[in-house]
């Protein structure tokens, strides 16, 4: 036995890794280090809080549109796509998109369980099936692809959402977030990696990716957006309690929120530059608060709105050529009331409307059927019936523009889900 003091035992890539919360500086040692050409690319942007459809895409050719939502309709200033549906009027960014053929709506989709628990709902939404909740279905697709060309999966905001959780590792990103690349732990996962020829080069990136980030985050005119949100929020309500109309305030409210689309702008060209490296994301998840709209909602939607829009013209303008081969998609837990409540707001409701955005849509009107809003095809006499299941929509995409197998998508993305069979001749 050999007697003397005991030499350390040297750190293992897991638990050094395992020892701290890593921003994406860190996590990119996880991800494939190996350079890739030009390639199909997937962004879902997750509206947490209930976004109301009824707002974001206005279904102005609806005769019980104005009597069930009286001042918060929008009709005048909405952003025609045609004689039935117009965009509201913050999204101009992605109007302008819709006029050249590269977003299109559905205007009335929804999970196939009726929930109106934020929590319960949103796990649904991400997860993607009834079981295994601790997986989502965007990581069982990223392992799905995995099989025949390595794919990358980065997650955007300050906590990795359920969707990409799961078996395949993954990349993370908070832009609230510094990750100090002279601190002590990335010196010693560097010299941990150091006569790795594959994992020293990838870590090295990673670094590079983080500094480049911060950076780009650190012009940004707000680096708190939802500071900027409750500022605004607090601006409408003052405006209110003088007397103005909910929309009067909501156009008050636009009027004050430069800098939050131009904080959104740049967060979208970041994300759009890291998506760009070599070995940047095949497939992205976004997260967005605030879209819980009890109380005034017509100034807190236009603010969270504007930034939405802001950040969806920032990825596609970052992504320059690359924005042909991409496809972005906007949905949310569920949508809100077909009336308006007591308090200028909407509640819990239950289908909403998804947005499907890039360069390479085939042509076409609206996603899935419209039910109207006639009280009698209203769900539960109370909410805008849901007419496609959100699993086909997601099928849709993944099977047409990221190559997943029909039989993957039915049996192991989305268990048990063949009677959601994905939609055709999206993109």
């Amino acid at each position: 036995m050999r007697s003397g003091p005991t030499a350390a035992p040297a750190p293992s890539r897991r638990t050094v890794l395992a020892a701290a919360g890593l921003g994406l500086g860190l996590q990119f040692i996880g991800a494939n280090a190996f350079a890739a050409g030009t390639r199909n690319r997937f962004v879902l942007i997750i509206c947490r809080g209930a976004a109301d459809g009824l707002s974001v895409t206005p279904p102005i050719g609806d005769a019980n549109y104005v009597p069930l939502r009286g001042d918060l309709a929008i009709t005048g200033d909405a952003l025609r796509l045609d004689g039935d549906f117009g965009l509201h009027p913050q999204l101009s960014a992605i109007h302008r998109m819709a006029q050249t053929g590269q977003a299109r709506i559905a205007p009335a989709v929804a999970m196939p369980d009726r929930i109106r628990s934020h929590f319960e709902a949103q796990d649904k939404l991400e997860n993607g099936a009834g079981h295994d909740a601790a997986v989502g279905w965007m990581n069982r697709a990223l392992a799905s692809l995995a099989k025949g060309d390595k794919a990358e999966g980065l997650s955007v905001g300050p906590v990795a959402p359920l969707v990409l959780r799961g078996p395949v590792p993954t990349a993370s990103w908070s832009p609230g977030r510094v990750v100090e690349t002279e601190a002590r732990l990335p010196t010693l996962i560097q010299d941990l990696y150091k006569d790795d020829p594959v994992l020293s080069v990838a870590f090295g990136k990673g670094l590079q990716t983080e500094a480049t980030a911060q950076a780009a985050m650190s012009r940004l005119g707000s680096p708190d957006p939802e500071a900027q949100t409750a500022a605004d929020a607090s601006a409408v309500e003052s405006a209110m309690a003088q007397g103005l109309s909910p929309r009067e305030a909501a156009r008050r409210a636009r009027s004050m929120s430069g800098s939050d689309r131009n904080a959104a702008r740049t967060l979208g060209q970041t994300i759009a530059g890291l998506m760009l490296q070599d070995a940047g994301a095949d497939m992205v998840a976004i997260s967005l608060d605030g879209f819980d709209t009890h109380a005034n909602q017509a100034g807190q939607l236009a603010t969270r709105l504007t930034y939405l829009d802001a950040l969806v013209d920032g990825l596609h303008s970052g992504l320059g050529q690359a924005w042909a081969d991409t496809a972005v998609l906007v949905v949310t837990e569920f949508g809100r009331t077909a009336r308006t409540n007591g308090t200028a707001g909407t509640d819990h409701g239950a289908a909403s409307t998804a947005l499907l955005l890039g360069g390479g849509l085939k042509p076409g009107g609206i996603i899935g059927d419209w039910p109207t809003l006639q009280e009698a095809k209203l769900y539960e006499n109370r909410d805008l019936a849901p007419t496609l299941d959100m699993r086909s929509l997601f099928k849709g995409v993944l099977a047409d523009h990221m190559g997943v197998d029909r039989r993957a998508l039915d049996t192991t993305v989305f268990p048990d889900s063949a009677n959601a069979p994905p939609l055709q001749t999206l993109v």
